[in-house]
């Protein structure tokens, strides 16, 4: 061997051998989130497949407790200079996510900034594929401007429906292939249910507000707030003390006094009393499909939440509002987070993706293609009762009222009405009254929000 092959040889065995420690170790992407249990094992393994399939981004998953709390924390980051890449929050804080906060290294008592990136502009500077049109629109809507584009990812998104135990409807002389479309046939088959002692308890619910006044109003075609509910700006007003929703919380409260419904509290309480079997129907969110049937002892069917027949004429029904939570990008994070963070959202869109999370969680696929995967796959063949929601959510009829809601400080008014929900549950004040009492003080939640964000 030459002198010159020699060196070079020499050279080149050297880069290989110190090209290792040279390489650039992969950019971190925190990722606040507020999935316990099995469903942070399941993201776990989103972030595990994702951080294999590439080099460059290690998404790391960090644990912030309840949704509102794992807001709060993003937000609270935001402002001390030290946010995560992406953030979870529940859809109820879309609006705070959205607003702005006191920018301390800003110029003026006056300047501000926001707390996050839109999606839509990290995704077009990451040059990542993504077609907004891919997605749900009733799903993706709650989380756009006011022309289209996208905010924030819809990831763990829910709709309520009606559960009902076939089982005790056969005995009650029920047909278990027709359940109570409108709330008036609800009562009915209730009172079915008890006259033939098929259970102990006709109806009861779950997360009452978000079901019984949000969705009643999402469902019948009817205004929950001013300004299209929020999406119209600031300055809005809670509207939802209308004649809709007094029949039908007045209704509920004489089914309360009558044993028709049964009330456990205004979240997840009442889903053990259906699937040990103690009620025969419930409303509650569709991701509690998956846990009702594998836990019940008896067959389990689903149908699309009830609605009044008398409100066709008003365009009802509508989209149901698909609630749970979405991921945002904060601000402030250098541009290769960006890019890690555009690559990763890109790869939770992949149907693939997308029918896996939907079939092993119960959530719903946030894109046609998700949905389509899973018909294909065989899973509404074996589970009929999880295909119910995503259809009650994609029969849009155009109505921007069964876009969602968005108001500022939108979780406390939902514990505000929770609060006089149960006020009218045990008979200590009238449907109007309380009804009047949650407009009231929510509307000055909403003042509030107005004079922190001008």
């Amino acid at each position: 061997m030459s002198v010159f092959k020699h060196v070079v040889a020499v050279v080149c065995l050297a880069g290989l051998a110190v090209s290792p420690a040279l390489a650039a170790a992969p950019v971190e992407i925190p990722f606040w989130h507020s999935m316990p249990g099995t469903l942070g094992e399941r993201l776990q393994e989103l972030a595990d497949r994702f951080n294999q399939s590439q080099q460059a981004y290690q998404v790391v998953l960090v644990y912030k407790g309840s949704s509102a709390s794992a807001m709060k924390a993003a937000l609270d980051a935001e402002r001390s200079g030290n946010p995560p890449v992406i953030a979870q929050v529940l859809e109820a804080g879309t609006e705070n996510m959205l607003g702005s906060v006191e920018d301390s290294n800003a110029k003026g008592k006056k300047a501000r900034k926001i707390p996050t990136r839109p999606l839509y502009q990290v995704m077009a500077e990451a040059k990542q594929k993504f077609d907004t049109k891919a997605l749900i629109p009733a799903i993706a809507g709650y989380y756009e401007d006011t022309k289209g584009h996208l905010l924030s990812f819809p990831f763990n998104s829910v709709t309520p429906v009606l559960y009902y135990n076939k089982d005790a409807f056969r005995k009650a002389g029920l047909d278990p292939e027709a359940p109570p479309k409108f709330w008036p046939a609800v009562q009915a088959a209730a009172q079915a249910i008890l006259d033939s002692h098929a259970t102990p308890c006709a109806f009861t619910t779950a997360w009452q507000t978000w079901i019984h006044v949000e969705n009643l109003h999402a469902r019948n075609n009817e205004l929950f707030a001013s300004q299209l509910n929020g999406f119209g700006g600031l300055k809005s007003d809670l509207v939802f003390n209308d004649q809709l929703e007094m029949r039908h919380i007045a209704l509920l409260s004489a089914w309360h006094k009558g044993t028709l419904f049964n009330n456990y509290g205004p979240a997840d309480e009442a889903e053990p009393w259906f699937y040990r079997g103690n009620c025969a129907m419930l409303t509650s969110t569709s991701a509690s499909y998956p846990a009702i049937k594998a836990k019940a002892q008896f067959e389990v069917g689903v149908a699309e939440l009830p609605y009044y027949e008398d409100y066709h004429y008003m365009g009802a029904p509508q989209n149901s509002i698909a609630g749970g939570s979405s991921l945002w990008v904060m601000a402030g994070k250098k541009p290769a987070e960006y890019k890690g963070a555009a690559q990763f959202i890109a790869f939770l869109a992949q149907p693939a993706v997308q029918a896996e999370w939907h079939q092993q969680t119960g959530y719903l696929p946030v894109t046609f293609a998700g949905y389509e995967l899973s018909r294909k796959q065989g899973y509404y063949e074996k589970n009929p009762g999880a295909e119910v929601a995503v259809l009650q959510v994609s029969v849009s009829k155009g109505s921007p009222l069964a876009r969602g809601i968005r108001l500022g400080n939108f979780a406390q008014i939902r514990g505000l009405i929770d609060g006089e929900l149960e006020t009218v549950w045990d008979d200590k004040k009238p449907t109007k009254q309380a009804l009047d009492d949650a407009v009231k003080d929510g509307n000055e939640l909403l003042r509030d929000f107005e004079r922190a964000n001008k």
